[in-house]
């Protein structure tokens, strides 16, 4: 049987939240963007945000980030901690993290990205958590948070509910400078998103998910300190996706390829990968490099689990991760991805 672990518990109206900034501290680069998700935390969400001293501080050290998660999860008035942004180092905050502090009061942890880290920190040490919902993305950026996103957010914080999955119509990909003004009124034109594609649809799979953004796990398998034996995966849902860096194919294979050899693809029966981020406003491209970037992303996927685990059932293109609109997802707690059905279920 899968791994079982803790799962957080829900919110109530008018709850305080923690808005951290573990890795990249967005809001000192994007104020404005910053203070628009701090109202709809109060305005769509009904909850009382709460920041800390490096929330909107540059260049703070590890030390003095880590300092501010054992507040935020320490303090029994906050219920939930949300994570601002991603990043690129929050792998050094961890060992500044004591687990008999920060786990002495569950409560819900929402990130992606670099967030990657300390969700799987989390599920190391025995709790969920919920890989989405980031605040200066999310909810911070545009005339107001996508419906998807939005609605599997208050699912998370809320509810003890069974929610469909389902694939979006359209999505946006391209960007906005966040120091633009526009970017706090308005989206750039939605692209028609492609259907999720299935793999190996001949079961069903409820269980714990773990996994995240594939380019973070792969810092994390090779500094392997807070991993388990591989043993200890078996039978969860696999969630795997990549970032606006836009590693190429033959990577995005030696990363999966590495962790193959490790012995931990195969311990997935089901995997569910996000729908690929094919352009950013560094790196414009046209439609036909980006549907041909994701193809050749997926055929790499399938090489890979073709050498380690043939039989692995895989949903191409779910919409989570570096994506909007993006379903915010249970990390270590449940989610059934049925074949036969076609259908991907969060238990919240």
């Amino acid at each position: 049987m899968p791994i079982q672990l803790t799962p957080p518990p829900k919110l109530a109206p008018g709850d305080r939240v923690a808005v951290v900034s573990p890795s990249f501290a967005a809001p000192a680069a994007a104020p404005a963007i910053h203070e628009q998700a701090m109202r709809r935390i109060r305005d769509e969400l009904g909850l009382e945000p709460v920041e800390y001293p490096t929330t909107r501080r540059l260049g703070a050290s590890a030390v003095d980030r880590a300092a501010d998660l054992t507040a935020a999860f320490t303090d029994p008035s906050i219920r939930a901690v949300m994570a601002t942004v991603g990043g690129d180092d929050q792998l050094t905050v961890l060992p500044h993290l004591d687990p008999g502090l920060l786990l002495t009061d569950p409560k819900p942890y929402f990130g992606y990205s670099d967030n990657t880290n300390l969700l799987n920190w989390l599920w190391f040490h025995g709790a969920a958590a919920y890989h989405g919902g980031s605040t200066q993305v999310q909810l911070g950026r545009g005339p107001a948070p996508m419906p998807v996103s939005l609605a599997s957010l208050r699912a998370a914080l809320f509810e003890r509910a069974d929610v469909e999955v389902t694939p979006v119509a359209d999505f946006v990909e391209d960007e906005l400078e966040w120091t633009d003004e526009r970017a706090l009124t308005e989206f750039p034109p939605a692209l028609p998103a492609e259907p999720w594609t299935w793999h190996n649809a001949d079961r069903v799979v409820t269980a714990p998910t773990w996994g995240g953004n594939l380019e973070i796990l792969s810092w994390t398998l090779a500094v392997s300190r807070f991993v388990r034996p591989v043993a200890d995966y078996a039978g969860c849902v696999l969630l795997l996706e990549t970032s606006e860096e836009m590693p190429p194919a033959q990577e995005v294979f030696w990363m999966l390829r590495n962790a193959g050899e490790r012995g931990l693809l195969a311990q997935f029966p089901a995997v569910l990968f996000g729908r690929a981020k094919a352009a950013t406003r560094f790196d414009v491209r046209t439609r036909d490099e980006r549907t041909r970037y994701r193809a050749e992303q997926q055929a790499a996927v399938l090489r890979a689990f073709e050498a380690y685990n043939p039989s692995a059932m895989i949903v191409f293109g779910v919409d989570f991760g570096h994506t909007e609109p993006q379903w915010v997802l249970p990390y270590g707690g449940r989610t059934t991805v049925d074949g036969p059905a076609r259908r991907v279920v969060a238990h919240y």
